[in-house]
């Protein structure tokens, strides 16, 4: 499906975003009404898609006890400590993360059960740990 994307919508690719946006919208709209999968015994994503029963109602409250502080990550994704302007990511906006300062400065990053990184705030960034959301591989012995 992404080589298709890509092959479908980006060669050649639009003049600018909200034309290229317009090209994946296309795209999402044939695949999903129009062609048949075979991996769906040649339906349509639209025929066979049932909506979830259960209803979404977002994140719980996160609460940090055993953090230092919580703080907002702003709309463009950053966090003020210090009268330092920290840039975390845009995906994170609106979230609340704990901090716990485990060293002179340096303090760990975690939303929710993750600790997402280091900030060292003579530096001023986030320096990530290995991806918490990703799979775990033991390495082979």
């Amino acid at each position: 499906m992404h080589l298709t994307l890509k092959k479908e919508t980006t060669r050649p690719p639009q003049m600018n975003s909200l034309q290229q946006q317009a090209r994946f919208d296309e795209f999402v709209y044939e695949f999903n009404t129009e062609r048949p999968h075979e991996a769906l015994d040649m339906k349509c994503p639209k025929d066979v898609y049932m909506p979830s029963q259960r209803p979404y109602s977002g994140l719980p409250e996160v609460e940090y006890p055993f953090h230092d502080k919580d703080i907002l990550v702003t709309a463009c994704g950053r966090i003020c400590m210090h009268r330092k302007k920290i840039n975390i990511s845009t995906v994170m906006a609106g979230q609340r993360l704990g901090l716990k300062e485990v060293d002179e400065g340096i303090w760990i990053v975690s939303f929710m059960h993750h600790d997402l990184g280091y900030i060292d705030l003579e530096q001023k960034t986030l320096q990530t740990i290995d991806n918490p959301f990703g799979s775990r591989l033991l390495p082979m012995s």
